[in-house]
């Protein structure tokens, strides 16, 4: 495992499109996230090809890999944004160089499609890869605090940190009107199995975890503790979808050492209820004995934690609650 070096105030930030081009965002978007990156004291720069734009709100596979790898070579850049989430990062797993990216680690952070960059990367380079607030959210005016928290937690300390659940959350379109929210109440984390673990986290989105199975960019998920979410794009059908691609990660090899799972909170079109995910885990044997959490902030709504793909995060259940803890990143 290389963790690498944690960002300061003075750090090059490199913004990256490794999915849907920064063409996708407005200019008021792409200007207040630049300004509140340099309130945290960071040095914003742009890929040369970022925003590319062809008919899918990309680019082409050449422009993203020339972009990712000058990132990692560039020695004045200590991190790497993602503009945005996708559909199409893992075109780019064939051709990028692993040991430039291994000579040269720093953070890559992303979430969403940049599931398949983080995991691919830590599988082939033992490289940390970061889920978190990608370049967009940082143009987030109201209820971004929780996000900024523990971006600074994973990524700018060094001291291990206690995920807790925030207080409001919403599944609204901030970036089209960012006065009127739609804040709903969280009810905390829903406990399905209570177990104490410790292991190295695996996962992120799991539709585009699930693009990894069967090739060489899959990470080993022995002894894993999986963080999984996924978006409602399914529809009506968000249910099913769910339950097959978590049954498809189940008939992994390794799964039957995995530790435990944390599940990030759905949308609120996908229409899970605690009785819907407790019905779907219920069905699955292999699930009876793992500790399994959900409801925790990551995923497609807001806000979301940063958390690392390949570091590790310590679970403990008691009659007293439950405690998350991300203890290497």
């Amino acid at each position: 495992m290389i963790i690498p070096q944690k960002l300061k105030a003075g750090d090059e930030i490199r913004i990256v499109a490794p999915a849907r081009s920064l063409a996708l965002l407005s200019e008021e978007i792409v200007s207040g996230a630049k300004a509140k990156l340099e309130e945290y004291g960071f040095v914003v720069t742009f890929s040369r090809n970022c925003s590319e734009n062809d008919v899918f709100m990309s680019s082409s596979v050449q422009s993203r890999v020339d972009d990712l790898h000058d990132a990692f070579r560039d020695p004045d850049v200590k991190g790497i944004l993602a503009v945005i989430g996708g559909f199409n990062s893992n075109q780019l797993l064939s051709y990028l160089d692993y040991d430039l990216i291994r000579s040269n680690p720093k953070v890559l952070c992303g979430y969403s499609d940049i599931t398949a960059l983080s995991n691919a990367i830590f599988a082939k380079t033992g490289l940390v890869g970061y889920s978190g607030p990608q370049f967009s959210i940082w143009a987030m005016k109201k209820e971004n605090e929780y996000n900024l928290e523990y971006f600074q937690k994973c990524l700018m300390q060094d001291e291990h940190f206690e995920v807790m659940p925030s207080d409001t959350w919403s599944d609204d379109a901030w970036y089209i009107d960012q006065e009127n929210r739609n804040l709903i109440k969280n009810d905390g984390f829903w406990i399905m199995n209570k177990v104490e673990v410790e292991g190295m986290i695996i996962g992120g989105n799991l539709c585009t975890l699930n693009l990894l199975q069967g090739t060489e960019f899959m990470p080993n998920i022995e002894g894993a503790i999986l963080f999984l979410e996924d978006d409602d794009m399914a529809g009506d059908l968000f249910d099913v979808e769910f339950d097959r691609n978590l049954h498809s990660l189940i008939h992994q090899p390794g799964f039957d050492k995995v530790k435990g799972i944390v599940i990030g909170r759905f949308q609120r079109d996908a229409k899970m209820t605690i009785e819907k995910l407790r019905y779907i885990l219920d069905t699955k044997k292999e699930l009876r004995d793992l500790l399994i959490i959900a409801n925790v902030d990551f995923g497609h709504t807001n806000p979301i934690i940063t958390f690392p793909v390949g570091g590790t995060a310590r679970i403990r259940v008691s009659a007293d609650g439950m405690k998350l803890e991300i203890i290497k990143h």
